[in-house]
C-alpha cells in the first residue's frame, strides 16, 4: 500500500514507519524535517507545516497515519486537503478523551470531554490536550465518515519512547527504580511496537471507529516487580523520589483512566506482548548505548 505518515521520525512514529517498511509498504513522510532528518533515507519526504499542508495536494495514498495531530486547526486543514486523496485515515488519539477519570471499565463509547467555550483551536496547552483530541476525532469522522479510526492510548513504552524510560535506565545500570505513584495505583500501558503494528493493521484493513489500545491493568507494585525480574539482581523501588516521572494523583481521581476496557481493540487485531518482554527489550536498548528521551510535556 501507499502510506502517508504525518510525523514519523520520533517516538512511536519511528516504530510505525519501521513496521510499514518491514511489511513492504511504500511510505511517504510529511513533517517539518527538523527531528531526526537522517532517518529513513530511502523514504519520500514532504516537508511542511501542519498549519500549511498544501504540499499534501501533490499526492494520493491508500492510507494516512496521523502521528502529529495535536492542534485542532492543523488537523482540520490537513483533513480538508486529504479528504479525496486517501482511502483511509488513522488518527493517533489518547485515553485523555474521556469525561470521567474515575469510572473503571469504560469502553470507547463512554462520555467524552466537551470543548471549552471560547478555547483556541490553534494553541496547545495541557488543559486542552484531551478536549483537542476529542474535537479532532469528531472533525475527522465528519470529514471521512467510516474511512477513519481513532486509536486511544496512554503510556507507550519501548525504544525511542520516554514512558517508563527511567525504569529501563535504572535497571540497565543497576540503580534503584523510582516511582512517585502510589504502589496500588492502577496502570495500563502498551508496547510501542504493538501499538505501531495495530495502527498499521487498522489502516490496511480499514477498520473504522475508536479503539482503546491499552494493555491489561496492573498495579504499580506488580508492574515494578515484573520489570525488576528482568535483571539478575533485583534493585529496590524508591516510592518517594524527588522527581516524579508519572504525575499521577495519589487520591484516586485518575484511576479510571487506567482501567479501560480493550475488548474492541483485541477483537480488531491488537496483539499484546507480555510486560517482561517489553522490560527486557528496553533494558537491552539502553545497554546498546541509547538514552531514553525526555517526556514531551
Amino acid at each position: 500500500m501507499k502510506l502517508l505518515v504525518l510525523g514519523g521520525t520520533k517516538n512511536l512514529g519511528r516504530h510505525v514507519v519501521e513496521a510499514a517498511l518491514a511489511s513492504g509498504h511504500e511510505v511517504t513522510l510529511f513533517n517539518r524535517g527538523r527531528t531526526n532528518p537522517e532517518l529513513f533515507p530511502s523514504v519520500r519526504r514532504l516537508v511542511g507545516e501542519r498549519a500549511a499542508p498544501g504540499v499534501l495536494a501533490t499526492g494520493e495514498w491508500d492510507g494516512v497515519i496521523d502521528m502529529s495531530g495535536f492542534l485542532v486547526r492543523a488537523v482540520s486543514l490537513s483533513a480538508s486537503v486529504l479528504r479525496d486523496r486517501c482511502g483511509f485515515y488513522t488518527f493517533m488519539s489518547s485515553i485523555a478523551v474521556y469525561a470521567s477519570k474515575t469510572t473503571a471499565g469504560m469502553t470507547e463509547y463512554a462520555d467524552l470531554l466537551p470543548w471549552p467555550e471560547g478555547a483556541p483551536e490553534d494553541e496547545f496547552t495541557m488543559d486542552l490536550y484531551g478536549p483537542s483530541k476529542v474535537r479532532c476525532e469528531s472533525l475527522l469522522t465528519a470529514t471521512f465518515g467510516d474511512r477513519t479510526a481513532a486509536v486511544r492510548s496512554g503510556f507507550v513504552v519501548g525504544p525511542y519512547n520516554p514512558d517508563f524510560g527511567n525504569w529501563g535506565w535504572a535497571l540497565a545500570h543497576g540503580l534503584p527504580m523510582e516511582c512517585a505513584a502510589r504502589p496500588d495505583q492502577p496502570i495500563q500501558y502498551i508496547d510501542a511496537r504493538d501499538l505501531a503494528a495495530f495502527l498499521l493493521h487498522l489502516t490496511i484493513s480499514r477498520s473504522s471507529g475508536p479503539y482503546n489500545a491499552v494493555g491489561p491493568t496492573h498495579t504499580m507494585t506488580d508492574l515494578a516487580d515484573t520489570w525488576r525480574s528482568a535483571v539478575p539482581t533485583r534493585p529496590p523501588v524508591n516510592w518517594h523520589p524527588t522527581e516524579d516521572h508519572f504525575h499521577l494523583p495519589h487520591d484516586g481521581t485518575n484511576d479510571g483512566t487506567f482501567q479501560l476496557t480493550n475488548t474492541r481493540a483485541l477483537t480488531a487485531g491488537l496483539h499484546l506482548r507480555p510486560p517482561i518482554e517489553t522490560a527486557r527489550d528496553y533494558i537491552t536498548w539502553v545497554h546498546n548505548g541509547n538514552v531514553p528521551p525526555a517526556p514531551p510535556h
